[in-house]
């Protein structure tokens, strides 16, 4: 949120507050004014009838620019004096890239009506349009003296916004504008629809998109159509509601199908769903609105560039410059949208251009900070995110870097030949050690079988807190539904503690995660998303059968259904899916993808395809190239796929109970449905629910066992496994119990209840390599808990495995063991049996828990008397 640091300012220093410039070089001279009735004669011949300026308002918003240029130019013709169909000429003007137009018929208007602030501040966007941005700071400053020399002239509430927007341009406090300007200036006309537009547009400068939705909100309570004020709210859900974006996308340009910001958004969609196709044909729409839209040009140079044309990529990017040469908005969108595509090399070149042109513009300094956090570095990206702070203290996004540099300034940092990992100190003392042995086992594993040579080194960065993940890794922090992001040679991940309200298995998702090292570095990140990740989630599976995604209920229905994405459009799922399952549907297609080329092509195909990803070739062509014609291959795998999706426990019947009998109070008619559909398995879900809320435990075991033999690899929350053990373990079954844990435990990877059970079945049947191997399995979602670390101390120790024993007894004590005393004891006698002088410290901090402890007494006596451990505490460990 926009908030107010420090005292309240006065009115007068919103007019007067602190201003610098950096003029731009002087452009080529202005050519001479042409009278605006020349202007009109040649461009805008038409009725001699004269239009409100309502009626020309409603054509621009509708799209009919042509029309409504010639009923603004009658109407100017008409009234010259009158400052709103001046500005809706200018308006018009600009819209469908008539620049030099625009700015003689800008010029012409503030010689008619030079007390007009409105128009100078409308005159300021001709004058950048037309490449000429000391005209433009010349017209702020002329608002600025206008407002100061005669106040009382500017207290129309349109003004008021005009004066609002200015003073937040020249330094003003974005709080102060918002409150004592915008928010005036609406109270006296809250049917001002600028005024809904400036503070909107405020709101998304800071990137505040909370206030941004909360004010085109009540924009569109005054005016429903608008599609102006449609398309402010879908930015302010872009980052956050892909969904309630395109719905408000698709109401600003039911009202104007010509809607040129409207239309950029969709491209910008289409071009991060990796349809260029799509994207292209919505560019022809904006260039035939405005020939010389500068984003639209620098769309077409993005998409030039993912198609490795650098020659429609150079002319493309030139066509945006046409008018202003040294527009930092072209080269800042372009590096944009190739981060976003991980294309971070180029990135940085086209932000460094758009500073280049403009040292101050502020979105590419913030930029290509972001750019050289996520590329490794570090100390310049610091620096530039500070600045961007130091500018300008409400962007709520350089506000979130800034304090997360805070926060990662205390992490401690591990490192080896191969990696920098960067995590909380207590957690690097905890386990660190095991995230560098798990990344290792990955890049030996990995890199082997990609046969891939890695940039040295790979930096992992694991976090405490969920917001500083997000923050680190979107900029946001309220972006949840993550558990890991890789940049290439930088991976960000939540770690244990983050995931405190949704465990996951941290091994995991980093094997995950460099995986997607590996991939990306391999084609220069030059591959589609669904590819990407199809490959990491595959190779999860690889790694450990409990790991990753597999076929479930709902991805069979899914697939059943016809509900997958084709192959050639697969990345676009990942963008708006509708729903959380339909996203994770998305990642386990995708690995279902790979799954086939690899068992019907094999892994060096899959490993050509990356290869001519990195050298530009496009995804399908080179699918085609190593597979088979693309039409073929999403045939083939859809077949593959219901195939895959058939042999999920195919002895099950699947068909789903009616709705009828879903419905409250229709229990009695579901539980007789379920009943006669013996090996359904929704009923068998039903009945096993029934039996265990009556505990008619041989009843459930008989049912449950059944159940568990037709679908033996069920994992998660739904699984029979969880159920049978807890009969079993009511009848008193222990072995069985056991057996039901070890199957469960084996198929899912988050099943920490089931693997601190069998930790502790396996302590009492003394099978301590079973307590070794679950509490590594439970280790390995949560290991900042102790029982784990207890059942292992004692494992390791009957095991004769000291150095495990000495490292879980440390993990106990700083975890917080709920009896300190024995731990620090029996510390003590294993650092004494490795002659470690720390021993005598140990035993000393047992004693002084526990004052009256015998066996402590006897073993500080045992050391006291053996003279190479007596003189010292050794404090420093």
């Amino acid at each position: 949120m926009i908030v107010c640091q420090g005292g309240h300012a006065t009115l007068s220093n919103v007019i007067w507050g602190e201003t610098s410039f950096v003029v731009p070089p002087r452009p080529p001279p202005m050519p001479a004014l042409i009278r605006l009735t020349a202007l009109l004669g040649l461009a805008l011949a038409g009725s001699l009838g004269a239009a409100p300026a309502d009626d020309i308002q409603r054509e621009l918003l509708a799209g009919r620019y042509a029309e409504a240029i010639r009923q603004a130019g009658d109407a100017v013709r008409a009234a010259p004096t009158d400052e709103n169909l001046q500005i809706l000429l200018v308006r018009g003007l600009l819209d469908v890239g008539r620049y030099p137009d625009a700015n003689i018929a800008v010029t012409d208007a503030i010689g008619r009506i030079p007390e007009s602030i409105r128009l100078r501040w409308i005159a300021r966007e001709s004058a950048l349009a037309n490449g000429q941005p000391e005209v433009a700071t010349k017209m702020s400053l002329e608002i600025r003296q206008h407002v100061a020399g005669r106040s009382y002239l500017y207290r129309d509430p349109a003004d008021l916004v005009t004066f609002g927007r200015v003073a937040l341009l020249l330094g003003a406090d974005p709080k102060d504008v918002i409150d004592k300007v915008l928010a005036v200036a609406l109270q006296a006309n809250p049917a001002l629809r600028d005024g809904y537009l400036a503070k909107g547009e405020l709101a998304l400068g800071k990137h505040d998109f909370d206030l941004a939705a909360k004010t085109y909100q009540a924009g569109l309570k005054q005016f429903p159509d608008d599609p102006d004020l449609h398309a402010g709210l879908a930015q302010a859900y872009a980052s956050g509601d892909r969904e309630a974006m395109l719905v408000e996308l698709q109401a600003a340009l039911k009202t104007n199908p010509r809607h040129v910001p409207s239309l950029l958004m969709m491209v910008d969609h289409a071009v991060d769903s990796e349809d260029s196709a799509g994207a292209e044909k919505l560019l022809d729409e904006v260039v035939a609105v405005n020939p010389w839209q500068p984003e639209a040009w620098a769309y077409r140079a993005v998409l030039g560039h993912l198609r490795n044309d650098p020659a429609g990529e150079k002319l493309s990017r030139q066509n945006g410059l046409r008018y202003w040469r040294t527009n930092p908005l072209v080269d800042w969108l372009i590096g944009k949208k190739l981060a976003e595509r991980y294309r971070f090399a180029d990135a940085v070149s086209y932000q460094r251009q758009a500073l280049r042109f403009e040292p101050t513009y502020l979105p590419a300094k913030e930029e290509l900070a972001n750019d050289l956090l996520r590329t490794g570095q570090e100390t310049d990206g610091w620096l530039l995110a500070e600045e961007v702070r130091a500018k300008d203290e409400y962007d709520v996004e350089a506000f979130n870097l800034s304090a997360l540099h805070d926060t990662m300034a205390k992490y401690a940092t591990l490192t080896n030949d191969d990696f920098v990992v960067r995590m909380t100190e207590p957690e690097a003392r905890v386990y660190g050690h095991q995230v560098l042995d798990l990344l290792g086992r990955a890049r030996r594993t990995l890199t082997e079988k990609y046969g891939v040579e890695l940039v040295r080194p790979t930096y992992v960065e694991i976090f405490g807190d969920q917001k500083d993940f997000a923050v680190r890794t979107f900029g946001m922090p309220d972006i949840g539904g993550f558990l890991g992001v890789c940049f290439g040679r930088v991976v960000t991940a939540n770690g244990p503690a983050a995931n405190s309200g949704q465990p996951a298995n941290w091994e995991s998702v980093l094997w995950h995660e460099f995986c997607h090292v590996v991939t990306l570095q391999m084609t220069q990140n030059k591959m589609p998303r669904w590819l990407s990740e199809g490959i990491s989630v595959y190779e999860q599976r690889q790694a450990d059968p409990a790991w990753g995604m597999r076929m479930n209920p709902r991805y069979r229905e899914m697939i059943m259904n016809g509900k997958s994405t084709p192959v050639s459009t697969l990345s676009a799922a990942f963008l708006a899916p509708g729903s959380p399952q339909n996203l994770q549907f998305a990642y386990f297609e995708s690995s279902l993808v790979v799954e086939y080329i690899v068992t019907h092509y094999g892994l060096e195909p899959l490993k050509a395809i990356l290869r001519d990803l990195s050298g530009g070739m496009e995804i399908n062509q080179a699918l085609e190239a190593h597979t088979a014609a693309l039409p073929e291959l999403e045939k083939n795998f859809e077949a593959y796929a219901r195939m895959q999706a058939q042999q999920l426990a195919p002895k099950l019947d699947w068909e789903r109970p009616g709705s009828e009998m879903m419905a409250p109070g229709e229990e009695k008619k579901l539980g007789a449905w379920a009943r006669e559909h013996p090996e359904n398995y929704w009923a068998l879900r039903i009945q096993a629910r029934e039996l265990v809320e009556a505990k008619a435990w041989p009843a459930a075991v008989r049912l449950l066992t059944r159940f568990a033999e037709l679908y033996p690899t069920q994992n998660g929350a739904d699984s029979a496994y969880w159920q049978l053990a807890a009969a079993q373990r009511a009848l008193g079954e222990t072995e069985l119990e056991r057996s039901a844990l070890t199957r469960l435990a084996e198929v899912d990877e988050n099943a920490t209840d089931a693997t601190l059970r069998l930790m502790e079945l396996a302590e009492k049947a003394g099978h301590w390599q079973e307590v070794e191997r679950w509490s590594g399995k439970f280790l390995a979602v949560n290991p900042l808990v102790v029982p784990p670390y207890r059942y292992l101390a004692e494992a390791a120790r009957e095991l004769g495995d000291a150095p495990a024993a000495i490292a879980a007894d440390r993990n106990m004590l700083r975890l917080g063991s709920p009896n300190p005393a024995e731990v620090h004891y029996q510390l003590a006698q294993l650092l004494h049996r490795s002659n470690d002088p720390e021993a005598r410290r140990q035993v000393l901090q047992a004693l002084e828990d526990a004052p009256r402890y015998r066996d402590a007494l006897a073993l500080l006596l045992e050391i006291n008397r053996t003279p190479s451990l007596g003189p010292s505490l050794n404090p420093t460990k």
